[in-house]
């Protein structure tokens, strides 16, 4: 997809899965592109990729404190950034009761933290500017949830919830915030980038065996095309009134729409217990 102004974006990791076809996707269509990677092979490859137009740049976005600083440094090569793209991150599967603290603290720091951190970094400049787009790439399920990857749902929520919080911080300031919720995508997030808790409480295998078999057999063959989701990219950062939330996807859609059906249904069933609080008039 061409557009008719050219970009600086700013992607954190674009060694893999959806960063990769987003920052691809932004290359092809003519913009600069900041991809945060952790390996110097990584590196190496993105910026083959348009050595004019690609910059690497070696962060994990869970170093908070230096994340100032490198986007100081990605700003000084490749220009002031327009937009944003949080994407780095991972899942964790388990249950609840089999998981630890540290499991969840280390979901958080990637997929809520990081991406806070580097909110914070850029925001100053675009409220200066008076123009910007942050993209939270969150997912499916920060809406819905399934059992056995709680501390993803949980994180993904909350990531969700700040970025609807923060576009009504910065909307008079013309910087456009936009939770980005994908569906299943043929990436490897099911496969080597999984976080899997060992089993050890037997009364979960009902629940967990089935879903473990199945989330392992349709990896690499989710029905998602990550390039399409990069078009889908292009065309939300060109919009000029674009949306707080947009689910990729026709499973995305179909599990929402069931979810806010079955919402509606038991908002209407407690209905006269949740009205039953008010002091009386």
């Amino acid at each position: 997809m061409a557009s008719t102004v050219s970009k600086t974006f700013l992607i954190t990791g674009v060694s893999s899965g959806l960063g990769r076809a987003f920052a691809l996707g932004a290359l092809e269509a003519g913009h600069r592109v900041i991809g945060s990677v952790r390996r110097d092979e990584d590196a190496a490859a993105f910026v083959a990729q348009a050595p004019d137009r690609a910059f690497p740049l070696k962060l994990d976005v869970t170093d908070y404190d230096a994340i100032p600083a490198a986007v100081r440094d990605a700003e000084e090569r490749a220009g002031s950034i327009d937009v944003l793209v949080n994407n780095a991150g991972y899942g964790h599967e388990g249950v609840v009761e089999e998981s630890s603290m540290d499991d969840l603290q280390r979901q958080f720091a990637a997929n809520v933290f990081g991406p806070v951190a580097m909110v914070k970094a850029v925001l100053p400049g675009m409220r200066q500017r008076r123009r910007g787009h942050i993209i939270n790439v969150t997912s499916m399920g920060g809406f819905i949830t399934m059992p056995g990857i709680a501390f993803y749902c949980g994180s993904k929520f909350a990531l969700e919830g700040i970025s609807e919080a923060l576009g009504k911080e910065v909307a008079g300031f013309g910087i456009h915030v936009t939770g980005l919720a994908p569906g299943q995508f043929r990436t490897d997030w099911a496969g080597r980038s999984m976080d899997r808790t060992a089993r050890s409480v037997a009364d979960y295998d009902t629940v967990m065996d089935p879903i473990r078999a199945a989330r392992q057999a349709k990896s690499g063959h989710q029905p998602g095309d990550p390039a399409k989701a990069a078009q889908a990219l292009l065309m939300l950062v060109e919009a000029p009134n674009p949306p707080a939330r947009l689910f990729l996807g026709d499973d995305a859609l179909g599990l929402v729409g069931h979810k806010l059906d079955d919402m509606k249904t038991e908002i209407a069933t407690w209905e006269a217990l949740s009205r039953s609080t008010s002091f009386a008039a």
